[in-house]
């Protein structure tokens, strides 16, 4: 059965249930109709996994997604209706004429007509044929494996030195120095670990990594080089010839390593290259990656073309067993079924992490490593096929669940850095997600999908946040057309592409669209869908939209749910969302507006809204309280909430509140949003970060038992802070602290330090003032991050180890007065990372210091186990 019938059963089955109260005489034919299509759906899936996906099933499985989406445009259609109404009535303070019997019947024979066709269709199913399991392992949940892409590299070491070699070598003139190599040889892995390396930061002290790609533009890939070299691009919207201009002043007298990824066309090269100063004498390099020979012979300039080479067969092994076994113990009687995968793998990298994905959580289990390599054996894996052929087998072997939420990784755009947390959000109001229970919830749900994706080498991590948990992912070039193919196939969604013919345009049977191009052009066109349910751009052009066409997209997509438009700037907030979109379950818009409406409370099912301005401050005139499925409520600006004395019911939804205003944070408040998560508040925070008593900010803050995530945010620098209340006044969960301007008193820090489920601390801009932190004994017990920027005066600081008993990072940024690190802190066995960043050399110099005392005492205790301490320093030495 397709990936796309299963959710979308299930988001039929959501639609009758939430909407009871508004299809009351209709919800028996619905549910009766759910029923023979959870049926039919089940009895498909068997035969599929029994007799694989031959045309009949394939046309079947088409015709039960036509069905669903008939049975969700009858009931949408009256729903829609009906709130419609209601708001209207309410707004008019009368009722209006409304045939509700008529409506009830019409809906009533276009359930009953389709809930004959589901019978017909069940009829056309061979019904004696005898079902077996497919899936004979088990599917067990495995611990994950140590391999770490970010960290270790298998093979290629030779490869690497010799990249490094030529880009330290030669001439003191511009050099270019080229990789080449076919799709999925591991060119931008190799790039990166090259450009990651300390001898590099040292070497170069302005670098930059840019992916380029098939579809560019110059301007763009300029933009990036400035934002990556430290170039404020926040206002930069300049002339291509502007930008070069102002690339070639910058990098004109410094020496700079320039990485171009995936470069596809020597005219590619031409167009880039002019951003670069030509005479100059600083020894500065560029680096190419490209699968593209002509490309690399064009752009060379002093060097010729690295050919990346395929692995070596022990190289294989080494890189299959890392990524199956980690750092266990290879089992030995798996040896040979392991050569047979890996002859047909022929040393390509791409094809040997895909099949680990699948082996991950079967890795001792013959009878999959037999299945694997029958699998591979059958495929066609010669030349550019390979890579294709391997990815359908590891989709063919991924879990139903995960297929929806893999696939959907298409919608977003070629070399973007997906954000997890909105990916997550979208998985959610997509329905690839259950509906949580008990304590979890279903966006951590979503992150154990994530991370089973990321276990299969499906996607790629780009980011982790200070406590490990996954920020950002990318996803290789093959895996995202796979995607997007295998997506269209099976009508999960189609990417439309706009070109100076004008392009494509919802076809009346997309359910979802994205469109990551021309976005202006596309909306121009006046689209429409009958059926799309998200609406998605993920541009990089960021347009203003103009007046005249603000009001298209919520007219086009009259049933959406999901609409992401972030792409586009609005100048006016289009009425048609609150009045049409009643549907709407997540929201994300980017505009010039200071205010989110009131007649936003009239979408009952939104979940999520994101809105992004460029105002200082949003005032949200929409009552959230009414709105009682909202789970996220994000904005960039200081947000008011509307105040409302009615008592409301409780959101236990509501996990998500940032940024709000100060003056918003009453009792009054968060006894509505008991269930909070993560809250940033800004403002002038001294009026309300009294101490104690009734009616202070840490007396409202403490009955929020979930919320692990809080940000204090002080606008006001006059304003100084003189204490915080006891630890007692803190959220029991809470895990990540952040203040930032507050000017507490370093003694202060004693308070923190009791906070026993505490794990990051990060204090920003002069959080703590004053010359001396003596760090109390006793205290951060459960402390792993500690990050403190911009402390101007901070100038010693007094610490031994035990104080910091779990610490693993450590981040000093800007702390322009302070000259060293606590030495005791060498005996902190957990201590894995420190990051100094635009500080005095002195301090540098002392972190050094620790690092080699720790390298000493690993040498002399040879039998102690042994952590890494990195040490990571910005601006490098010269």
């Amino acid at each position: 059965m397709d990936v796309a019938v299963g959710f979308l059963l299930e988001n039929l089955k959501e639609l009758v249930v939430y909407n009871a109260d508004l299809i009351t005489g209709a919800e028996g034919s619905a549910n009766a109709l759910c029923n023979d299509l959870d049926w039919l759906k089940s009895y498909v899936k068997k035969c599929t996994e029994e007799y694989g996906h031959d045309d009949f099933l394939k046309d079947l499985a088409k015709n039960v997604r036509k069905l669903v989406y008939r049975a969700e445009d009858a009931i949408e259609t009256y729903v829609a209706t009906v709130a419609r109404q209601r708001n209207r009535s309410m707004v008019r303070g009368a009722l209006h004429a409304f045939d509700h019997a008529k409506e009830l019947r019409n809906i009533g024979k276009e359930l009953e007509c389709i809930k004959q066709e589901v019978q017909t269709l069940t009829g056309q199913v061979n019904i004696g044929v005898q079902v077996m399991q497919a899936d004979k392992g088990t599917q067990k949940k495995d611990k994950k494996p140590v391999f770490d892409d970010n960290n270790d590299m298998v093979g290629f070491q030779d490869a690497m030195e010799e990249v490094m070699n030529l880009l330290e070598g030669g001439p003191e003139d511009l050099q270019t120095v080229t990789i080449v190599g076919m799709l999925g040889l591991g060119k931008t892995t190799l790039a990166r670990k090259v450009f990651k390396h300390p001898t590099m930061e040292y070497k170069f002290f302005v670098r930059a990594f840019v992916e380029v790609s098939a579809e560019y533009k110059p301007e763009e890939v300029f933009l990036k080089i400035l934002h990556e070299i430290g170039v404020d691009t926040k206002e930069m919207r300049k002339h291509e010839d502007d930008l070069i201009q102002v690339i070639r002043s910058y990098l004109e007298n410094r020496n700079f390593l320039i990485v171009l990824d995936d470069v596809w066309t020597p005219e590619a090269w031409e167009d880039l290259q002019r951003a670069f100063p030509t005479n100059q004498q600083k020894h500065s390099r560029i680096l190419i990656t490209t699968r593209n020979k002509p490309v690399a012979e064009h752009a060379r300039k002093g060097n010729d073309p690295y050919n990346l080479r395929f692995l070596r067969f022990s190289e294989s092994q080494e890189l299959l067993r890392k990524k199956v076994f980690g750092n266990e113990k290879f089992p030995e009687y798996l040896t040979a079924l392991e050569t047979l995968i890996l002859d047909r793998c022929d040393g390509l990298p791409l094809s040997i992490v895909v099949v680990a994905g699948i082996l991950i959580n079967h890795r001792e289990e013959s009878y999959w490593w037999e299945k694997v390599a029958k699998n591979v054996e059958t495929f066609n894996l010669a030349t550019a096929d390979r890579a294709q052929s391997v990815i359908e087998l590891s989709f063919k072997n991924l879990p139903q669940h995960l297929k929806p939420c893999f696939l959907y990784l298409g919608v977003f755009r070629e070399d973007y850095e997906i954000p997890s947390k909105i990916l997550l959000q979208l998985w959610v109001s997509e329905g690839f997600v259950p509906q949580a229970n008990g304590e979890e919830s279903s966006e951590d749900i979503a992150e154990d999908y994530l991370e089973a994706l990321v276990d299969r080498s499906l996607v790629m991590v780009d980011k982790r946040r200070l406590n490990g948990r996954i920020k950002s992912i990318r996803i290789h070039d093959t895996l995202r057309e796979f995607c997007k193919a295998r997506a269209k196939a099976e009508e999960l969604y189609r990417e439309i592409k706009m070109s100076e013919q004008g392009g494509d345009k919802a076809k009346d049977d997309d359910f979802r669209v994205c469109v990551n191009s021309q976005i202006l052009d596309y909306v121009k066109s006046k689209p429409s869908g009958k059926y799309v349910r998200s609406f998605l751009s993920f541009s990089k052009d960021n347009v203003v939209l103009p007046l005249d066409h603000i009001s298209q997209i919520p007219k086009a997509f009259k049933f959406v749910r999901v609409l992401d438009i972030r792409s586009i700037k609005l100048v006016r907030f289009p009425a048609e969302i609150y009045n049409n979109l009643l549907l709407l379950k997540y929201l994300a818009l980017f505009s010039e507006l200071k205010i989110i409406p009131e007649k936003m409370s009239n979408l009952r099912y939104l979940q999520t809204i994101i809105f992004i301005t460029t105002q200082p401050k949003v005032e949200i005139k929409a009552d959230i309280w009414k709105m009682t499925r909202l789970r996220h409520l994000v904005t960039n600006a200081v947000a008011s909430l509307v105040r409302n004395p009615e008592v409301l019911p409780k959101n236990a939804n509501l996990h998500t509140l940032t940024v709000i205003a100060a003056e918003c944070c009453t009792k009054e408040v968060f006894a509505r949003a008991e269930e909070l998560k993560k809250l940033a508040i800004s403002g002038t925070l001294a009026p309300v970060l009294k101490a104690i008593g009734e009616g202070s900010l840490f007396d409202c803050l403490q009955d929020l038992k979930f919320l692990e995530n809080l940000k204090l945010l002080n606008d006001n620098s006059a304003a100084k802070i003189h204490c915080l209340p006891s630890e007692k006044s803190f959220p029991t969960n809470l895990r990540r602290l952040t203040l930032k301007n507050t000017k507490l008193d370093w003694s202060q820090m004693s308070t923190l330090g009791k906070l026993n489920t505490l794990e990051v601390l990060k204090l920003k801009d002069n959080a703590f003032d004053g010359a001396h932190w003596n760090t109390e004994s006793g205290g951060f017990p459960a402390l792993k991050v500690l990050h403190i920027a911009n402390s101007d005066s901070f100038l010693s600081w007094s610490a031994l180890a035990s104080h910091f008993p779990r610490l693993t990072h450590l981040y000093l940024m800007h702390c322009q007065k302070l000259e060293v690190i606590p030495s005791d802190l060498i005996n902190r066995s957990t201590l894995q990372l420190i990051h100094i960043y635009c500080c005095l050399p002195a301090l540098a110099s002392s972190a050094r210091k620790l690092v080699l005392a720790r390298l000493q005492g690993q040498a002399e205790n040879k039998n102690e186990k042994n952590t890494i301490l990195k040490l990571v320093v910005y601006p490098p030495d010269q």
